[in-house]
């Protein structure tokens, strides 16, 4: 299909004005609706307008996002239940799609019934600030920026290693892990860090000892490390999940960095010195 143009729908004028940007509506996304009802792109929501994801784009968010059968995929603004179907029907995941409109809500579920996996997709009518996700392991979404950064502080306390998707929209100051590009479309995914912020005592082999302090914004961490009476600067930090990378500047006089994860409040990894790896136990000071 076409560009999608005014005529379709004046909201889409305040869309235009407002910056956003709708990608073009394949031929399978043409078809929209059932018998039952028939919604069209667009169409005014609670808070948003009605744009499906494209499907190509549905296709790298679950792809990036790494969904398997054990995982919970929840949608927020599941619209006509595209994305949690095709979590349940291509990866095998349970699925939940949470829908503020009535209309839009019933549809999904008779989306998911003629798509055989009802029995894996939960359609949730409800307002997406109000329903309780806390459990999932994926989160998917198209939502506009103002909502994507009032989810933040929601999104941001979830367990680690929690895979967070959004078509289009970012969350400003919470640079995505990764972006995801198709042909008409763009993305984001997030993987909820852990919190490593604070001292860390490091025990090292051959009763050597350490000292790292942390400072961490979302994934990127800065600090040092007080190694062999020598302060060395963090030069590279990251926290994925709950692993951390650091590759440390040059002040220890040979290269130096640390893997690790955090495992019952304790850092267990290696630290990798000068080519040499050791492996490395730490706790938090005060614990």
């Amino acid at each position: 299909m076409k560009r999608i143009g005014a005529v379709l729908n004046p909201l889409l004028w305040v869309v235009c004005l407002m910056g956003l940007s709708i990608a073009p509506v394949t031929a399978d996304e043409g078809r929209l609706g059932d018998e039952l009802y028939k919604p069209y792109v667009g169409q005014p929501g609670k808070d948003v307008i009605w744009v499906p994801t494209p499907d190509a784009m549905v296709d790298e968010m679950i792809q990036a996002a790494e969904v398997g059968p054990h995982d919970l995929v929840v949608d927020l603004g599941a619209g006509d239940g595209k994305i949690a179907i095709a979590a349940a029907l291509r990866r095998g995941a349970r699925a939940v799609g949470i829908e503020f409109d009535p209309a839009m809500a019933a549809l999904a579920k008779r989306n998911a019934q003629r798509a055989g996996v009802s029995d894996r997709v939960t359609i949730v009518e409800g307002d997406l600030f109000k329903v309780d996700f806390s459990q999932a392991t994926v989160v998917t979404m198209y939502l506009l920026p103002e909502l994507n950064m009032r989810l933040k502080p929601i999104l941001r306390a979830m367990r680690p290693g929690t895979r967070i998707v959004s078509h289009s929209f970012g969350m400003e100051s919470w640079s995505p892990d990764r972006r995801i590009e198709t042909a008409n479309a763009s993305g984001y995914l997030w993987i909820v860090p852990a919190n490593f912020q604070g001292l860390w005592n490091l025990d090292l082999p051959a009763g050597r000892k350490a000292k790292l302090t942390l400072k961490q914004i979302h994934q990127q961490l800065s600090g040092s490390l007080e190694l062999d009476g020598k302060t060395i600067p963090i030069e590279e930090g990251r926290v994925t999940g709950y692993g951390l990378t650091i590759q440390f500047g040059p002040g220890g006089g040979r290269p130096l960095s640390l893997r690790g994860q955090l495992m019952n409040r304790k850092i267990s990894g290696e630290l990798l010195e000068a080519g040499k790896s050791q492996l490395v136990d730490g706790s938090k000071a005060g614990n």
